[in-house]
C-alpha cells in the first residue's frame, strides 16, 4: 500500500535534497592502490572526516561514467561515496565495436568491480579518516546499466561468459530509466542476456526506480529504436518489484537528460542525446530531481531520515521538474 504522511506545501528550494549537500565532495586517484579495481572506477568522497554509506552506480550502453560526474558529485556532497565504473572502452573512431559487448559481458565487469569494494575502499586510495560503510552499499544505474544493476541484485548471471560470484552485499537499490532491451524496425526485439524481466524479483532490499516519459518515444518512429521501449524499461522493472519499492517518473523529460551538459560531453555522449527524444530545456534540473530523489531515498533506508523522502512521495510538486506518476508501495 502506499504511504502517506502529513505534510505542509513546500518550495522545491526547502527541500534539502534537491540543493547540494553540505560536504565537499573530492575525485578520488586509485593509481596509489595496492589492489588495483579491475575497470576504471571514478570516485567521488567528501573531503571531511566521517564514515560514510557507498553508492555503486553503472553507466548506460555506449556511455562514459564521465557523463554522470555532475549527478554523482551532487550525491557524495550530501555524504556519500560514490564508485562509478567504466566497464568498457569507448572509442570515438570505433564506436561500433562496443556493440560486440554483450550484456553477460558488462555484468561480468560489473560484479569484479562490486567485489574489490571491500579490498579497495580503504586507505591509501581513501584518506585515513574516510571511511567507507560497506555494510550499507547501493547498487544504482543508468539504462543498461539499471538492468545490470538490478541483476547483480537478483543474484542472476550467465554461463558464458561465467558470471564470478560478488562477495560484496548490498542494502538498496536504485534504477534510473532501466532498460532492458531494444525494439528495433519492423517490430525486432533484442532482449539484453540475461534476461532478468522473466524472473522473480525476489529482493529483500527497498527499490527505488525512476523513469522518463519521453523514453519511450523514437527520433523517427519506425526507423530508430526508443532508448527506453515500452515493455523494456522503467515500468517492467518496478512492476516487478516487491515491497518496499517507490516509482517516480518524470514525464516531460528523457532517457539521457541526467548527463552533464553538452559542453562536458565528447562526440559519443553528444550523440547518445541526439540518439534520444529529450526535454529541449537545461538538464540541471533533470539532475537535481534524480540526484534529490536517490538520496531522499538512501537517507530514508540508510539514516532513518524519512522526511524529505515522504515529502516529495506526498506533494510531487516539491521537485525541481514535473512528477506526473509517484508511487510507494510498502
Amino acid at each position: 500500500m502506499a504511504q502517506l504522511l502529513e505534510t505542509k506545501p513546500v518550495l522545491s528550494t526547502d527541500v534539502p535534497v534537491f540543493q547540494p549537500g553540505k560536504y565537499n565532495p573530492s575525485e578520488i586517484d586509485t593509481s596509489s592502490s595496492p589492489s588495483p579495481p579491475p575497470k576504471p572506477v571514478l570516485i567521488y568522497a567528501p573531503s571531511e572526516p566521517g564514515n560514510y554509506p557507498v553508492l555503486l552506480f553503472f553507466h548506460g550502453f555506449l556511455s562514459s561514467n564521465r557523463y554522470y560526474s555532475d549527478l554523482l558529485k551532487f550525491t557524495s556532497s550530501h555524504g556519500f561515496i560514490v564508485v562509478a565504473p567504466q566497464l568498457y572502452n569507448l572509442n570515438p573512431l570505433n564506436p561500433m565495436n562496443l556493440f560486440h559487448l554483450g550484456g553477460c559481458e558488462e555484468l561480468k565487469f560489473a560484479v569484479e568491480v562490486a567485489s574489490w569494494l571491500k579490498v579497495g575502499l580503504r586507505p591509501p586510495v581513501l584518506p585515513g579518516d574516510v571511511i567507507a560503510n560497506l555494510e550499507k552499499v547501493a547498487l544504482a544505474g543508468h539504462s543498461r546499466g539499471g538492468k545490470t544493476a538490478f541483476t547483480i541484485a537478483l543474484g542472476v548471471g550467465c554461463r558464458s561468459p561465467e558470471t564470478p560470484k560478488c562477495t560484496q552485499t548490498f542494502s538498496a537499490l536504485i534504477g534510473i530509466d532501466p532498460v532492458a532491451g531494444v525494439k528495433g524496425p519492423f517490430g525486432i526485439t533484442n532482449i539484453t542476456q540475461p534476461e532478468i524481466l522473466t524472473h522473480d524479483f525476489d529482493m529483500s532490499i527497498p527499490v527505488t526506480v525512476i523513469g522518463t516519459g519521453l523514453g519511450p518515444e523514437s527520433k523517427v518512429k519506425g526507423l530508430f529504436p526508443a532508448c527506453a521501449p515500452e515493455g523494456l524499461n522503467h515500468k517492467d522493472f518496478f512492476n516487478k518489484c516487491r515491497p518496499p519499492c517507490a516509482h517516480f517518473v518524470a514525464e516531460k523529460y528523457g532517457h539521457t537528460d541526467i548527463f552533464n551538459d553538452d559542453s562536458q560531453l565528447d562526440i559519443i555522449g553528444k550523440a547518445d542525446c541526439l540518439a534520444c527524444v529529450n526535454n529541449k530545456g537545461p538538464r540541471g534540473p533533470m539532475r537535481r530531481c534524480v540526484g534529490g530523489i536517490v538520496v531522499a531515498f538512501l537517507n530514508y533506508y540508510f539514516h532513518d531520515e524519512k522526511e524529505d523522502f515522504m515529502t516529495i512521495v506526498n506533494d510531487p510538486n516539491v521537485a525541481p521538474v514535473k512528477l506526473d506518476e509517484v508511487e510507494f508501495n510498502i
